[in-house]
This record gives C-alpha cells, structure tokens and sequence, in this order.
C-alpha cells in the first residue's frame, strides 16, 4: 500500500515535471520555441534515492547541490517537511539549515527557513533553540502571530508565566483576537506560585490582575479563597467558598471539601449544616453534586451530605445491580447505619480509582482539575463528572478481573 511519503514525493515530481513545463513554455528559448526545458537531473536523482527508501543518500545530494533558488527552494521545504513529519527531526534540521545558509537568498526565503526549522526544534524538544527562532521571527517577519503563537506554548511548557503574559498581550494586538482568558490564568499560576513562597500580596495582585478581564476565570474566585485560608483568613475564604457553591458552578467539587475543613476547624459545622439546607431548598439538583463530592473526597459527619450521599446510593441504578439496596433500605437503627457505611466505604475506595474530570473539548480524563488540558492544550475546559462512573468497575469486580 502506498504510503504518505510515497504520495508526497509523487508530488513533488508533479511539482518539477510542471515547473520544468512551464520554464519551458514561458522562458526564454533561443533554439526550438516549442521544446520543453528539461527536468532538473540533480533533482531526479534525489527523488530517485527517495523512492527506493535511500533516505541518507537523498539527504546528501540534496545537501550537495550547489544553487538553492526560487526555481528549487519549494522542493527543499517539501522535503525537510517530510523529514519532520516522519519523525526525522535531524535530517529535517540538515534541510532548512543548508537552506539559511546560502548567501543569496531572500528575505522573505530566509523567513520561511527560519519558521520551518524552528518547528524543527519544536517537533525534537529542543525548546531553548525553537524559542530563540521564534523570538527572532516575532520581531515583524510574516511569521509574527505563529511565532508568538508558538513562544506561548513553549513558556507554557517551560511554566515562563511572565514571558508568556506578554507574549500573549503582544498576540491580542496582532492577531485582534481576545486571549483574555489564556492570560487570566497565566496570572492565576503566578499567584499560585507566590503562595507557595508564602509571597501573598503578590499573590493577591497576580488574582487582581487575572480577574480584570472579561470573561472571569472561575479560577480566579478559587485561588483568592485559598489565598484567604492560607492567611487564616476565614470570614473572606468562607464567603469565598461559599460564593462558588452557590451559584453552582463546576468548582463545587474543589469548593465544598474546603468549607468543610474550614468550618470543622472552626468548629461551627452547624453553621454549615444550615446553610447547606437552605441552599438544597433553593436548588435541590445540588443534591447529587454534593453527594459525588462527599463521596471522592470521603467527607461524612454532617447530617446534610451524610443525607444526600444516601439518597444518592439508594437511587443509583448501577448500584442496584449488585447490592441488595432494597434490603438496607428496610432495615433499621445500627444495622442500616453499619450496612450504608459500608456500601458508601467500597464506593470512595473505588472512586480513588477512576477519573474524576473530562476535558469538554477531546474527552481527556484525569483524577484531578487540570486548568489546561494536556491533551487540547486548551484552558479551563475540563469538567466534573456529576455521578460516579462505578458500572465498569463493579462489573469488573464481581467477575473477578
């Protein structure tokens, strides 16, 4: 079966077999008007060693042939594409190198080189170089929004977050488009690192700075709560938490573990108890994203969860296929409480096992909230799941896999 190089190099001799056809037809012709130019031989033979899997001999005639111009060039980006894409990084490095080195070559050629081999370093990890050729191009060659583009990526990767705001704020003016969000949580990862310096009026400008914009990073709200527990601030942190949970957003699941160990250290968790009520009376859809949360993260002890996560298990279908519910729902007193805790004990055991996030864009699952997806690369796109994904696991348990 023919492969993708196979197809490409068919190509690339349409390419020549036209370009030596149009030389030919247009150029100057100074014996027989209506004789054709001939093909490149150099050319041909390079496509010859290709052809037959020679890709060391193709690289060097390649490499040898004395005159890169604009009757050649395209062939040689064609070809140190091809390396990169086959996973050739070395080769295509040799490629556009050899290109930036000829003398005569255009400004405009000399651009295109530098971007192809910067997505060369790129593509082997070499982010140091690849950051450097992006720098350099970002200064007003063509390449100006993929270069910074890629410099974003690239202090992503190497957690630059300053370098990266203003590589994303110099995007926004080029590009026009709104990175707003991208850059909130580039400030977001900076707070998070001064709070690890135990630095927190910088952590609280770098939140500032991050919730300025619109749209509003949800993180922004979370980050300034744990700012405001870590500086034993409680009365800003519970209204904080609690914010969150009110309006019901994703962060619930991040947001209510926190309330609990701040009231529990408080020693107020009737307060809590309280609150959470009124809320279920507003907005009982809560109930199963309360009860979710208690279960992965084993939360017990208050009448309200303790309450939800019940009514949460007996109503599970899943479950019904391999507990016997209908029996613990009849019994009573000690023997009830001892048989639910022991269901509800299997379920957080098993929930410690399976991912607890889904990226909303590709499907990327984890345990914990990523803020950018390491498979889209997008920004806060991942969500909770709102029940416990048991079936497969159950399934797997009873069979004895």
């Amino acid at each position: 079966m023919p492969t993708e190089s196979t197809f490409l190099l068919a190509g690339l001799f349409l390419l020549l077999a036209a370009a030596g056809w149009a030389l030919g037809r247009f150029g100057d012709r100074d014996e027989d008007e209506n004789a054709p130019l001939p093909l490149n031989v150099d050319y041909l033979k390079g496509l010859n060693f290709l052809l037959n899997e020679q890709t060391d001999q193709a690289l060097e005639h390649f490499l040898k042939m004395v005159r890169v111009d604009d009757k050649t060039i395209e062939t040689h980006f064609a070809l140190g594409s091809l390396f990169r894409r086959r996973g050739e990084v070395d080769r295509a490095i040799r490629i556009h190198q050899n290109i930036i080195a000829r003398p005569d070559l255009a400004a405009e050629q000399r651009d295109q080189a530098l971007h192809s081999l910067a997505k060369d370093y790129l593509r082997a990890g070499l982010l140091d170089r690849a950051e450097n050729v992006f720098t350099q191009l970002a200064q007003g060659s063509r390449y100006q929004v993929e270069a910074l583009e890629s410099l974003c990526r690239i202090y992503e990767q190497e957690r630059e977050w300053q370098r990266a705001i203003e590589s994303g704020q110099k995007l926004e003016v080029l590009s026009g488009e709104s990175l707003t969000l991208q850059i909130a949580h580039y400030y977001c990862e900076l707070a998070e690192q001064a709070v690890i310096r135990k630095d927190f009026p910088a952590a609280r400008a770098f939140v500032k700075k991050a919730q300025s914009g619109r749209p509003r990073t949800q993180r922004g709200a979370l980050t300034r709560a744990n700012i405001a527990r870590e500086t034993n601030d409680t009365k800003t942190a519970l209204r904080l938490y609690h914010r969150i949970i009110d309006e019901n957003t994703y962060l619930t699941t991040e947001a209510l573990p926190a309330l609990v160990d701040v009231y529990n250290a408080e020693a107020k968790t009737d307060q809590l108890e309280k609150t959470l009520r009124s809320l279920l009376t507003k907005m009982p859809e809560m109930k199963t994203n309360i009860a979710y949360t208690a279960i992965v993260n084993n939360i017990g002890g208050i009448d309200i969860i303790d309450e939800c996560v019940e009514e949460y298990m007996l109503n599970e279908p899943t479950l019904i296929e391999f507990v016997d519910l209908q029996s613990v729902d009849n019994s009573t007193g000690v023997n009830r409480r001892s048989a639910l805790a022991k269901v509800r004990a299997a379920l957080s055991k098993l929930a410690a096992t399976i991912p607890r996030y889904q990226c909303k864009e590709c499907g990327f699952s984890s345990q914990c909230l990523l803020w950018q997806c390491p498979s889209c690369r997008g920004w806060e796109t991942q969500r909770p799941f709102t029940t416990v994904s048991f079936d497969s696991l159950l399934q797997r348990s009873s069979t004895g896999a």
